[in-house]
């Protein structure tokens, strides 16, 4: 027969929680009204030794509460013996958890429970058969609730007048007027616009974090924690105050909000007992235009995203490479792979009179096919070289963005004009085309609307069978979904076309900010160059040209207008005087090289057959040494 527990010094457990929404019911919920009816309750019904569990502010969805998880432990180690609520929504309010405690856990180690407005005591039985429904009743409040503050919250983040995120991000506060908009604070954003200038320099996510630890710049989180703000401004690391991290500035730099942009519903949760927060597709967020003041301009944050689509990694000199992701092969379309070396290789030669000599050539440092270079490692061929050195890259893209500014700087409205002539010849007939459909497509589907309306009417009054109702219906949203398709794409296009107008506008702002330009540097390599198509060399020597062609972020291929003149009988006897004593110096360094190349092969081959001379000498000397020695000691066993 099994033995009943000792319950005379045990405690009994009196357990109070309030939540925020409980807090809205009124007084008969509070914390001080619950304890003075359990301390009632028990003093009358005899219960002794009496010790109170309080959680106050905690919500029944999680039975992670402190004073309840003790109350959990005393009950496991058997010093608790009874415990006594107001009701069991107090508990919790999901029914499989309280049905674990209340019918398993209690049960196994013998605790009395009550519930005292249910009626429940687990000591008569019959008091417990309504719980398990009382139980899913308290449950389906929370359920009721949370669907209550999603409907809130969805209203309020498709608003366009609220941010869903309580927090603004580093380089905003809270208005003190009003909570819902941001305003800038200064000394966070210009660490975020430095951070966009260094991106644009071609620096990356963890060399920018580097610079900005080593310059002490206290971290985001760090700073808005000290400052009481942010997602951690009880626990944030205030041991590393500098330690920036790659993964922050990459963060920082794919923010919409800081070009004046709200992002809503960024994140989720599948149910409200999922405790773990979960990132939105993109196509799930809803973004609002315009809604602070931005911290850095569009034209900025949009190379900076551009940029960040290709991994600048550093090269052997440890330097990362501005021309990654811009330099294509004109024929396969694949990118240019970069080499470069520490240093150059070095060559033996001698002169004519035959003195040796060392020479070192330059480091490597040129683009060739990627294409080809990954071909040729497999011992196959495809595509050409397309070789081009880096020094000579960067003077035409600087030759290039020159002769551009200048002709744009003295020529600016015959510039406007010509690309404006240029666009309307493309995009006019276009426009006027798309603009018809989207409005005939538009027309069509608020037609549709109406009649899917209309078949839903003539189908409840009975005018309409289901089945053809049916038929009708999926006839209708199949067409209505092909034209959203349709109007999608046209307006896409529509966009691109009035993006074209601005474009212009942006351009000649970045031309007046790089006038009288006498050097070449990664910020201007990135907000000019959109990209660069390389072509197969032609011609061989002295002789050989590559054709590059330059694209310019916002207008393309843009050629400076040259006036072509007819040369002279001066100018033209000049120039084949030129081409004369060019050939006849790249003929004269033909000979002497071919001179120098026959006389070094003549020395080198010297140098060899007298080394071998010097070596076969050395191994005579050592064998006649050795044959001496060996017959001075036979000589002296034969006197012994």
């Amino acid at each position: 027969m099994r033995r009943k527990k000792d319950k005379s010094n045990g405690i009994t457990a009196l357990y109070e929680r309030l939540s925020r929404d409980d807090d809205n019911a009124g007084e008969s919920n509070s914390i001080v009204h619950q304890k003075q009816m359990l301390e009632d309750y028990a003093i009358k019904h005899g219960f002794t030794n009496l010790v109170h569990f309080t959680d106050d502010g905690w919500s029944g969805a999680t039975f992670d509460r402190p004073s309840w998880n003790r109350l959990v432990e005393g009950v496991k180690n058997g010093e608790i013996t009874a415990c006594i609520c107001k009701d069991m929504s107090r508990i919790g309010r999901d029914h499989l958890q309280v049905g674990f405690f209340t019918d398993i856990l209690f049960r196994e180690k013998e605790v009395r429970f009550i519930a005292i407005n249910n009626g429940i005591d687990s000591d008569r039985q019959e008091t417990s058969e309504f719980a398990p429904f009382l139980n899913i009743m308290n449950e389906w409040f929370v359920r009721d609730t949370s669907k209550k503050i999603k409907a809130v919250l969805k209203s309020r983040g498709s608003s366009g007048n609220a941010h869903t995120s309580n927090i603004p991000p580093y380089g905003y506060l809270k208005d003190p007027e009003n909570p819902d908009h941001w305003i800038i604070d200064e000394e966070a954003a210009e660490v975020v616009r430095r951070i966009y200038r260094m991106t644009i320099e071609g620096k990356g996510p963890y060399q920018i974090a580097r610079e900005l630890s080593e310059e002490k710049i206290e971290r985001p989180s760090y700073y808005l924690g000290k400052k009481g703000l942010g997602n951690h401004a009880s626990n944030y690391d205030k041991e590393n105050p500098y330690m920036w991290r790659g993964n922050q500035v990459t963060t920082l730099i794919a923010r919409p909000e800081y070009i004046g942009k709200t992002v809503n519903f960024r994140t989720f949760k599948n149910s409200y007992k999922d405790k773990k927060t979960k990132r939105a597709d993109k196509e799930d967020w809803v973004v609002f235009d315009d809604t602070q003041e931005p911290i850095v301009d569009e034209e900025t944050w949009l190379l900076a995203q551009k940029l960040r689509q290709n991994v600048r990694k550093a090269d052997p000199m440890g330097e990362p490479n501005v021309l990654t992701g811009k330099i294509y092969c004109a024929d396969c379309g694949a990118p240019m792979y970069n080499h470069r070396q520490r240093k150059g290789r070095e060559r033996i030669y001698y002169t004519t009179k035959g003195e040796k000599r060392i020479s070192h050539s330059n480091p490597a440092d040129c683009y060739e096919c990627s294409t080809y270079n990954l071909a040729y490692q497999k011992y196959d061929r495809h595509c050409t070289c397309h070789h081009i050195s880096t020094k000579a890259l960067k003077s035409i893209i600087l030759k290039t963005i020159q002769e551009t500014c200048h002709y744009v700087s003295l020529n600016e409205q015959e510039f406007v004009y010509s690309l404006q002539e240029e666009s309307a010849m493309k995009d006019i007939a276009v426009s006027e085309t798309v603009k018809k459909r989207i409005e005939r497509n538009q027309k069509r589907v608020h037609e549709l609307d109406m009649l899917i309306r209309k078949i839903y009417e003539d189908n409840v009054i009975g005018r309409l069978p289901d089945r053809l109702f049916q038929s009708m219906l999926t006839d209708y949203e199949n067409e209505q979904n092909e034209l959203n398709k349709i109007i999608e794409t046209d307006t896409a296009d529509m966009q691109r076309i009035i993006g074209g107008q601005n474009n212009v506008e942006r351009f000649l702002k970045l031309v007046k900010k790089y006038e009288n330009i006498t050097e070449l540097t990664p910020a201007m390599i990135n907000e000019f160059i959109d990209k660069i198509l390389v072509h197969e060399p032609q011609g061989k020597g002295a002789d050989r040209t590559t054709e590059v062609e330059i694209y310019l972020n916002y207008v393309g291929q843009f050629q400076v207008p040259v006036e072509q003149h007819e040369p002279t009988e001066e100018e033209r006897i000049a120039a084949e005087k030129e081409a004369d004593r060019l050939r006849r110096k790249r003929e004269s360094n033909r000979k002497y090289m071919k001179k120098i190349r026959e006389k070094s092969k003549k020395f080198a081959e010297h140098e060899r057959i007298a080394e071998e001379k010097s070596s076969d000498s050395k191994l005579c000397a050592e064998q006649n040494a050795t044959s001496k020695s060996n017959r001075q000691k036979v000589k002296g066993e034969k006197i012994a």
